[in-house]
């Protein structure tokens, strides 16, 4: 059985439960972002050369009117600085574990004996660096956005009700657009997160195929052995002739002697 992963893997458990908290990030920072933009200041405009002091929307001339907030501004100002907060720590948290997983992960030999193989592995890197980039550009523009709606916000926090000459408001929709891009970043945050382990799927695939072939090479490369029982059997009947090719030169030499002995008698 293969070990479970465990750690900073990205196939482990805490990735995914990471992934998971950033959505719920993204969700949480969507909803204070409209919230904050259903709480915003709006301005109310005075006459003041009249003694009827009717409130205008329009703005004529320097010294004619004068402006009043409808609030404070705190609430919006909270909203949108829980939702920078947690926006931030949400991406800094998972792409500091994507980038620890990776440095972690062992490269994979990639098999290339195939030309179609690295087609998937090619789209994969276009497709994970499409993600980077439009996660952080998206995650900028929302920042950027809360940003600027806090330095409004927090403009006016003392004397709001207190008529002035100039008032500086945030536009219609800028926190509705902050929250967009906050939700697509996460989304998009996820998105590179399977990106990466489809990669690394298709790497330990990769593997398992070049650990394959190296075993089928080795075993079909290598000679075959010889027997060895052949060369008993070869040995065992020279062993037999040297035997029985012994008393034949004995035998001989008997005879030689014997005719040797008479030869003597005879002279």
């Amino acid at each position: 059985l293969a070990p479970k992963p465990q750690g900073l893997q990205l196939s482990s458990k805490t990735g995914a439960l990471l992934t998971i908290l950033c959505i719920l990030c993204g969700l949480l920072c969507f909803i204070l972002s409209l919230f904050a933009e259903a709480t915003r200041s709006e301005v109310t405009w005075m006459l003041i050369n009249n003694n009827n002091n009717s409130a205008k929307k329009g703005h004529k001339e320097k010294g004619d009117y004068e402006c009043m907030y409808s609030g404070s501004g705190k609430v919006p100002l909270i909203c949108a600085s829980v939702a920078f907060v947690a926006l931030a720590i949400a991406m800094l948290v998972q792409h500091s574990f994507l980038l620890i997983a990776i440095s972690k992960t062992t490269p994979p030999v990639y098999v290339s004996w195939d030309p179609q193989s690295s087609i998937p592995m090619r789209s994969l890197t276009w497709q994970a660096g499409f993600f980077f980039i439009s996660t952080w550009l998206c995650f900028a523009v929302g920042e950027i956005m809360l940003l600027i709606g806090l330095s409004v916000e927090s403009g006016h926090l003392k004397d709001w009700s207190t008529p002035k000459t100039s008032c500086l408001i945030i536009r219609e929709g800028v926190f509705t657009a902050a929250g967009v891009f906050s939700l697509l970043s996460v989304f998009l945050a996820a998105g590179l997160y399977a990106t990466a382990l489809r990669v690394q799927w298709l790497g330990q695939q990769q593997e398992t195929i070049r650990r394959e072939i190296l075993e089928a090479s080795s075993t079909y490369a290598s000679p075959p052995r010889s027997p060895q029982h052949s060369r008993v059997a070869r040995d065992a009947p020279t062993d037999v002739a040297r035997q029985d090719h012994t008393p034949t030169l004995s035998q001989q030499q008997q005879h030689q002697l014997v005719l040797n002995n008479k030869q003597g008698s005879l002279v």
